[in-house]
């Protein structure tokens, strides 16, 4: 289909589901990019926010007959979140490594501090134009601390309702507390990017996981205790009524796989646990399927690029899997902070065309990949960067095409 039809449908669907304030900011976000010379509406603006959920929720329930033949993105991210006795200070970690096909993924290396003129302040990864952090790395000055990965193989949806990119910007900027996230969640939700939410409270060191479907969802709190996800979920009725294809004890797949090596690595780092372990955890590439380390598509620094055999639907050697690493702990969400690594958390480089040199099936995509050369983790703090500092805008550069770039070495 045409872009236009999906600017259409999402025009009819979820402005009159989303109050004043965010209009107005969407339509502040589209008047600035026309005044910075970007031709775009304030439809396709709403469009681009609703992306997932409508391209993943609303539209394989119009077109099911085209859906059959499309590609399930049942793994794309990989969380924990952890307290009390399992960390280092007692205080709250938590981390997250993104997964994605990587022409899409280069366009969320932003880091976007929001000051309201009501609610909370934000610290979030995110993409331009976007009303949330999609991405969903969040910090905020009501102290809450949000991660989330996406349950996968997730299948209902019900149209006419709050879309989620809607609701998790107004919990995040309204929530001064884990239920009040829950109840600004669960108001009138549609089960459109169904997620398995890990959220701490660094005012009190309880940290949450709510998984929320569309008719079910659950609430599991600990004050000392981790929770982890890797586009999995724990409530049997939303496993057996609302997801298809999920086996959590398969370790051939990529969620059940890192499901086990995430568990065991909490286990190992009990008591330990801090930013810089948590950076340790997102590089792990131990496959446990295989027995040994090696980078694959069941590792938690997923690597799709490097699996001939990725033991599921997905082709072998797809350009996809993480492509940064976010960790932070209550000392950091207090200076609202939290540090961040673009590329795979470990540092090992993609380069796109090496990649489509050695792997010609995916030509097709040259035009879209960038590459993940090694950087450094830094630490991200609001109201520290000047908007001005062109630095700050890596797409504008050229680096990955520079033949005379600092070959680094291969960790």
């Amino acid at each position: 289909m045409a872009w236009d039809y999906f600017i259409n449908a999402s025009s009819v669907m979820y402005p009159s589901h989303i109050n004043t304030e965010f209009t107005t900011e969407m339509q502040g976000i589209a008047d600035g990019a026309k005044a910075a010379g970007t031709d775009i509406s304030y439809e396709e603006v709403v469009a681009w926010n609703a992306y997932i959920e409508m391209m993943g929720y609303w539209w394989p329930q119009e077109q099911p007959a085209a859906y059959e033949n499309m590609e399930i993105q049942k793994d794309s991210c990989t969380a924990f979140i952890a307290t009390g006795d399992y960390t280092k200070d007692r205080g709250i970690v938590f981390a997250h490594t993104s997964w994605y096909p990587f022409e899409r993924a280069h366009y969320f290396d932003l880091i976007e501090d929001v000051q309201p003129e009501n609610g909370n302040r934000m610290l979030m990864q995110t993409a331009p134009g976007l009303l949330d952090s999609t991405i969903d790395f969040v910090v905020t000055d009501a102290g809450l601390m949000i991660t989330e990965t996406t349950i996968g193989g997730f299948h209902q949806y019900e149209q006419n309702m709050s879309p989620n990119f809607y609701r998790m910007r107004n919990a995040a900027q309204y929530a001064e507390s884990l239920d009040e996230f829950v109840s600004l969640m669960d108001t009138n939700r549609s089960g459109g990017v169904a997620n398995a939410w890990l959220v701490g409270d660094r005012k009190t060191g309880e940290i949450m996981r709510f998984e929320q479907g569309l008719k079910f969802s659950s609430v599991t709190k600990t004050k000392s205790g981790y929770f982890v996800t890797a586009n999995s979920v724990a409530d049997p009725r939303i496993r057996n009524f609302e997801v298809s294809g999920f086996n959590p004890t398969d370790v051939r797949n990529p969620v059940g796989a890192r499901l086990v090596r995430l568990s065991q690595l909490m286990e190992e780092y009990k008591g330990e646990i801090s930013a810089e372990t948590a950076k340790a955890v997102l590089s792990d590439h131990y496959d446990v399927w295989l027995k040994k380390k090696k980078w694959s598509s069941r590792t938690i620094e997923g690597a799709y690029w490097l699996d001939p055999d990725p033991a599921t639907s997905a082709p072998g050697y797809r350009p996809a899997g993480s492509f940064d690493g976010k960790v932070g702990d209550s000392a950091m969400a207090a200076n609202m902070s939290f540090e961040a690594r673009w590329g795979l958390p470990s540092g090992k480089a993609f380069y796109a065309d090496t990649f489509v040199e050695e792997h010609p099936q995916w030509a097709y995509l040259k035009p879209y990949l960038k590459s993940f050369p090694t950087r450094s983790w830094e630490e991200f703090t609001a109201g520290e960067k000047d908007p001005s500092d062109p630095a700050l805008y890596l797409q504008e550069t050229s680096w990955w095409e520079n033949p005379f770039r600092l070959k680094l070495p291969e960790l």
